[in-house]
């Protein structure tokens, strides 16, 4: 096998491939204490304002070139993890942020390239011997790298050009041993979410993860995306070329990358990638009966014609029958002011235990402030806002930090919740400005109709 450069310019062998994977799980496991175990305590304290003693910029600053240094080089469930945290930088103080977001949203389109003759290897198993015959031109070098594979590319032999994703060879196992180490990281999640059930939150991950080996079950659920805004003015899917277990070949379309834009946009430019993104996550369960489940900003770009494209579809979640109506009702009674009606709603829902004692106006002043984006006129995301709102729910001194502590987390919500979060952090990153409210009365069930349907008892 051939030699290949990563990206921190090391040359490796395609031989010592199996012996860079046996230090996978070396290098992981190191994670919870060089990050978790010295900055997790202190991150999470300074985050919520209760460090006497906190610690340094420069150990911060050190501790996310590790994180950034080993996830990068881990791909896998590592890798993912990484860019699951890059979406929550927007929620940190900003002498914090700003070295992790340096090192954290390099995992959004970062990882060292898999050699060319393993890329020809995985063709070859997948095509046949004659895969170059598929082709009019094949570009050895990766044009992106993801978590588990990487894209080329590529013109099909009929002209079309395509992106060709092809999954590392062996990421299935690697995948699956991450994801036993990540389990040890999860309590990170807490930083922002102190209510979460972290195991309920690691199965779900857990799932959408495994679900994204099988390129044949993403290219079904891109096909699906694709028939629901084919033609659409706002929303632009690649079509499926082709489709195999490790290797599934797309249209290319080219845009700027939603990082790009929170780098260097235009404010109205960011204001357009906000709506979109948000229409997406909004009217994709109307309209294919799917929610997009991974919201980082690599998995989406702004085209020339102004239209949002929508690159990855391997983390996605079923929904036959759109979102839930309850989530629309109950924000809706919650904008309204109806107190009564909105404790009665969660109840039922799961979110108040049945033998809590809880006063109804106490919950809306706790949700309120959540909902500001959909209670103005306008309203620009930011990260300010956002670090407001972490603090205010994550301060152990709060009173919706006392309230919070006393609801649950029904796990039927929690996947609709950790999108909706994530996708609320990219808005942040964005600092995007527009009519929310108007998104949801067009795509949110029982939003614009709070009386239709029955609370469930």
């Amino acid at each position: 096998m051939g030699n290949v450069s990563d990206r921190h310019g090391n040359t490796h062998s395609g031989d010592d491939l199996p012996r860079r994977a046996i230090s996978r799980g070396m290098k992981l496991a190191s994670l919870p204490l060089g990050l978790a175990g010295r900055a997790t305590v202190g991150f999470s304290k300074r985050v919520t304002g209760l460090a006497d003693e906190i610690l340094g910029e420069q150990a911060q600053r050190r501790t996310a070139e590790h994180l950034f240094s080993v996830l990068g080089q881990l791909k896998g469930g590592a890798m993912k993890l990484g860019q699951a945290l890059s979406v929550f930088e927007a929620a940190l103080p900003e002498h914090l942020a700003s070295p992790y977001r340096q090192a954290l949203t390099k995992l959004q389109s970062a990882a060292p390239p898999l050699p060319a003759s393993s890329v020809h290897g995985v063709m070859e198993r997948q095509l046949g011997e004659d895969w170059r015959d598929r082709f009019e031109s094949f570009d050895d070098r990766p044009a992106a790298a993801a978590s588990i594979g990487q894209v080329h590319r590529a013109v099909w032999h009929d002209g079309r050009e395509v992106a060709v994703k092809i999954q590392y060879p062996g990421a299935g196992e690697a995948l699956r041993s991450d994801l036993r180490q990540l389990a040890r990281l999860a309590p990170m999640f807490k930083v922002l979410q102190p209510n979460f059930d972290v195991k309920q939150l690691t199965v779900e991950l857990r799932e959408r993860l495994l679900e994204e080996l099988d390129y044949e079950l993403e290219a079904a659920t891109q096909r699906q995306f694709a028939d629901a805004y084919r033609g659409d003015e706002q929303i632009r899917v690649p079509e499926v070329v082709h489709a195999g277990p490790e290797v599934l070949v797309t249209e290319w379309i080219e845009g700027t990358p939603i990082a790009e834009i929170i780098a260097e946009g235009t404010p109205q430019t960011r204001d357009r990638a906000g709506l979109l993104l948000t229409t997406l996550h909004f009217s994709a369960p109307k309209r294919a009966g799917l929610l997009h489940a991974d919201p980082h900003p690599g998995n989406f770009a702004l085209g020339d014609d102004g239209r949002l494209i929508v690159y990855d579809f391997g983390a996605t979640a079923r929904m036959p029958g759109g979102m839930p109506l309850q989530i629309g009702r109950l924000t809706r009674l919650t904008l309204d002011g109806k107190a009564d009606e909105v404790l009665a709603g969660l109840r039922a829902e799961g979110f108040v235990p049945p033998d809590l004692e809880i006063d109804a106006e106490a919950v809306l002043d706790y949700l309120l402030p959540m909902l500001e984006p959909l209670g103005a006129e306008e309203f620009q995301f930011s990260r300010e806002w956002l670090r407001k709102e972490s603090t205010r729910l994550t301060n152990q001194h709060s009173e919706a930090y006392k309230l919070g502590k006393q609801l649950s987390f029904p796990p039927s919500y929690l996947l609709i919740h950790r999108v909706t979060m994530g996708s609320i952090g990219v808005l942040c990153q964005l600092g995007a400005r527009a009519r929310w409210r108007d998104i949801l009365e067009d795509w949110l069930p029982g939003f614009d109709d709070p009386g239709r349907g029955e609370i469930r008892q």
